[in-house]
């Protein structure tokens, strides 16, 4: 190494060792480290057969460190040890550690038994020394080496690249387009450069790293994520990477400028020489084809037909227009090429060019007018030969088209007048069929005339001698015995179809008499099993007795029935018979009914069966309903007890509670007596529930022997309960009354006697109006808003009516309120003074609890003075208190 480089590896060195102390120890960038280093290793170890796995385990020995070394440095280093001992492991890497010295490069702080003992940061640093001397000092773009060198070629390389500003050997990558652009500037059909973005530098760089492995032999040192992972990526990751790029294309760069300078002057003999293989090539195949065309334009076989002699002049006309223009393209382009090339061959001091013998241009001129001569000929002899076809294809045209025609209309009359399509036909059908065969007599007759011109026609042709006269008179005899054939079975199909047109005629006879009897008779056995299947709904005896008599009159006229069966089923046997005895084939089935002897048959054994079953249903239904009639005569004779003496007991109570006969005691213990005797009949009414859940289940609806229901006893039952109940409670009531109010036995008697006066309806209850009445009758005088108070009192649920309990409890009230009011009213003279009005507050204020609010609630329609709210005047007070009239 001179001094130069020395120099300058040195002072590169330098801030590497500074860089390796702070920056080694960072685990993204010893990551990339060991990846790229390990790859640039194996780059290059695999040349000799081998690989390493771990860098700082795998280099501990030296033998793989001297292997990398002799094959990037192409020299053979000392034998080494292979000893497995520590003291041949620290000799082979003192080896591999003074070769590097011999080149120039200053090892610093790196020691053999660092990289023996597997220093990672040692081996990192020795692997980083390695590449700079061998992979990167040697690079010398524009007076610059190195990483400078390196650095420079990048931008010139990426320059034209959009997004591409290539400043460091770090940041500047992490996008990933500048490895894809190094790779596009060189190798453009690798990589679609316009389909990257920026902001998705992952697909960048997988792209670059995965195109350089597959194409450019560039092993693959990092992985994208550890690039796009991190901050600032490992410059010395990224300057090995690169500098496998530099190699890989500066090589191929030299390669490619060496073989274009050896291309370009081959270019010059090959083009020279593919004018004379052009030339020979293009003078052959034109001498060849004029020699085949000759043969052809001499051939004057005649045709026999005028489309084979069209086709002639068509394929000459074809020769004309499409394949002789090309040839004549050729004979002038053969011409420009011989005076180009002897031009050519002039100019560059060679030879002039000899085509081989019989292929000069005066050859070619030769043939050429031998092939328009015989041109020339040909088109003479094809418009005379046309001319001639045109006199016989005329009248073959003629025999062509009216046989034609001919057997156009023939075609499938054969077929049609042999088939049988009457075996299987209506009587209308064959009606149908026979005047349809009367106008095709019609039409054959009309045809007889062309038969006729057709063979004076091939008898001309004959005559003339056509070429075609076989196949003309084969088509003519063909015709003329089909005719004659057409005739034979015209006269066949007439007589088949009169022959079956009488026998169809008898069976539509037969078939219409089937009809008009077998119809009623399926009518009959319908409605018949629709009777005897119908659910019948009886409820009385005699119901199922009616339906039992209307069975046996039925079953009277299954006789004559059967009768009439056999009778329908003899006219089909008849058909039957005729059908067999001349084979008529019958094709469908009798158009007047679609009734069917089996259905006939069927219906009728339906019917046998139904009847026994109708019996058994009939007999079943008057067992039941026997049953039943005895389940209503039981149930009738205790309903009829029961209902009135329910009735009895209503009226009885009635009776208690509305007459005075006797204390309330007495009364008491009158209405006690009754319910016990109440409660003691029902077992009587338990009795008559079990009954009735027997006619429930019997599905008995009425019941002739009685007018009560289970329904009308149950509510009589429980309306009797109910009263007995509230009777009862309403004499307790009164007793609680009188003792409660010190009402004497007297006036218990008149307050009743007043009641039931004006009780006019007698239902225990007076109504709004008896009530008016009643109070009018013992000295009430009121307007309506009293009234309303006094009915808000004794009916506060508002049903209209008025109870005697009520009643007593209203007059008991009335006699104490007397003495209340007069009470009230000089209270009211004292607390009023000199205002002449009190105010509810006051009331409540100067009042006992119960005047107050007795008095407030009489007098709240009346407060209210327009001076003074919520007051009362005396006027106002005395009218809530006594009333309009009192005033």
């Amino acid at each position: 190494m001179d001094h130069y480089d020395s120099q300058q590896t040195n002072d590169y060195m330098q801030p590497e060792d500074d860089w390796d102390r702070d920056l080694l120890l960072d685990p993204a960038w010893e990551k990339q480290q060991r990846k790229t280093f390990t790859a640039w290793c194996n780059s290059h170890l695999r040349k000799a057969g081998t690989q390493i796995e771990n860098i700082e385990e795998d280099f501990r020995d030296g033998l793989k460190l001297m292997l990398l070394l002799e094959v990037i440095s192409g020299e053979r280093l000392a034998k080494p040890e292979r000893g497995k001992m520590r003291v041949h492991k620290i000799s082979n890497v003192n080896k591999a550690l003074d070769f590097i010295a011999s080149k120039g490069v200053k090892l610093v702080s790196i020691g053999a038994e660092e990289i023996v003992d597997g220093n990672a940061k040692m081996t990192l640093g020795m692997i980083w020394t390695i590449i700079l001397r061998f992979a990167i000092q040697d690079i010398s773009v524009e007076e610059t080496s190195a990483k400078e060198g390196l650095l420079l070629w990048c931008q010139r390389k990426t320059a034209p690249y959009k997004n591409v500003n290539i400043q460091n050997f770090h940041i500047s990558w992490k996008d990933g387009l500048g490895f894809c652009a190094l790779i596009h500037r060189h190798r453009p059909e690798l990589i679609d450069y316009g389909k990257l973005r920026k902001d998705d530098p992952l697909t960048n760089l997988n792209t670059a790293f995965d195109v350089a492995e597959r194409y450019l032999d560039i092993p693959k040192m990092l992985d994208a994520e550890d690039i796009v992972g991190t901050a600032r990526p490992d410059e010395k990751a990224i300057m090995t990477y690169v500098s496998s790029f530099y190699h890989a294309f500066s090589g191929a760069q030299k390669a490619e400028t060496a073989a274009n300078r050896i291309c370009k002057v081959l270019a010059v003999n090959q083009e020279n020489e593919q004018l004379m293989e052009d030339y020979e090539k293009l003078a052959s195949d034109l001498l060849e084809w004029i020699r085949r065309t000759i043969p052809w334009l001499e051939n004057r076989a005649p045709e026999n037909t005028m489309q084979a002699m069209q086709q002639k002049l068509e394929d000459f006309r074809d020769y004309r227009r499409l394949h002789k223009p090309p040839k004549v393209q050729e004979k002038c382009q053969l011409e420009i090429n011989f005076n180009t090339l002897q031009t050519k061959l002039r100019l560059s001091n060679r030879p002039a060019f000899m085509p081989s013998e019989g292929k000069m241009v005066s050859d070619i001129n030769n043939a050429w007018g031998c092939l328009e001569q015989a041109e020339k000929g040909y088109e003479e002899w094809l418009l005379n030969e046309i001319r001639r076809l045109e006199r016989l294809d005329h009248l073959a045209e003629k025999f062509r088209q009216k046989a034609c025609i001919h057997e156009s209309w023939t075609d499938g009359k054969e077929a049609m007048l042999q088939q049988k399509d009457y075996e299987t036909a209506t009587l209308s059908e064959i009606k149908a069929l026979l005047k349809k065969h009367e106008a095709f007599e019609s039409d054959l007759a009309a045809h007889q005339d062309r038969v006729e011109q057709i063979a004076a026609i091939a008898q001309e042709l004959n005559e003339l001698d056509y070429y075609d006269s076989p196949s003309v008179n084969a088509r003519c005899q063909k015709i003329c015995d089909q005719w004659d054939n057409l005739g034979a079975l015209t006269q066949k199909r007439r007589e088949a179809l009169e022959r079956t047109e009488k026998l169809l005629e008898t069976i539509d006879q037969l078939y219409l008499e089937y009809a008009k009897r077998a119809a009623p008779f399926n009518n009959w056995m319908e409605g018949a099993m629709e009777d005897l299947q119908d659910t019948f709904i009886v409820h009385t005896i005699e119901e199922i007795q009616g339906l039992t008599t209307a069975h046996e009159q039925f079953k009277a006229t299954l006789p004559d029935a059967d009768k009439e069966r056999q009778a329908i089923l003899g006219i089909h046997n008849e058909v039957s018979k005729i059908v067999q005895t001349y084979h008529v084939n019958m094709a469908g089935t009798n158009p007047y009914t679609t009734i069917t002897p089996q259905e006939i048959n069927g219906k009728w054994d339906h019917v046998r069966q139904l009847v026994p079953r109708r019996d058994q249903a009939l007999m079943e239904e008057h067992a039941r309903q026997q049953h039943n009639e005895r389940l209503r005569k039981q149930f009738g004779a205790q309903a009829n007890v029961i209902g009135p003496w329910i009735q009895t007991k209503m009226e009885e109570i009635g009776r208690i509670s509305i007459e005075m006969h006797g204390t309330l005691e007495d009364q008491l213990n009158h209405l006690r007596q009754y319910e016990k005797s109440i409660v003691n009949y029902k077992p009587k009414i338990d009795q008559l529930e079990g009954d009735h859940q027997q006619i429930q289940e019997a599905l008995i609806f009425d019941n002739k022997h009685t007018n009560y229901t289970m329904e009308h006893i149950r509510v009589g039952w429980e309306q009797l309960l109910t009263t007995i109940a509230r009777t009862t409670n309403e004499v307790e009531n009164q007793i609680l009354t009188r003792d409660a109010k010190g009402i004497s036995q007297e006036q218990m008697n008149e307050f009743r006697a007043s009641f039931n006066h004006f009780d006019r309806k007698k239902t225990g209850m007076m109504d709004a109006e008896d009530f008016r009445t009643c109070l009018i009758s013992i000295g009430y005088n009121m307007g309506e808003a009293e009234f309303a108070r006094i009915m808000s009192i004794v009916d506060p649920n508002r049903i209209g009516v008025v109870t005697f309990q009520a009643f007593i409890d209203f007059m008991s009230r009335e006699t104490a309120d007397t003495d209340t009011a007069d009470q009230v009213m000089a209270s009211f003279k004292i607390l009023a003074g000199d205002k002449n009005y009190i105010t509810v507050d006051e009331l409540r204020r100067e009042l006992p609890p119960d005047q107050a609010e007795y008095c407030i609630a009489r007098m709240a329609p009346y407060t209210g003075l327009d001076s003074v709210p919520g007051a009362l005047d005396y006027m106002s007070f005395s009218t809530a208190l006594y009333g309009e009239s009192d005033l």
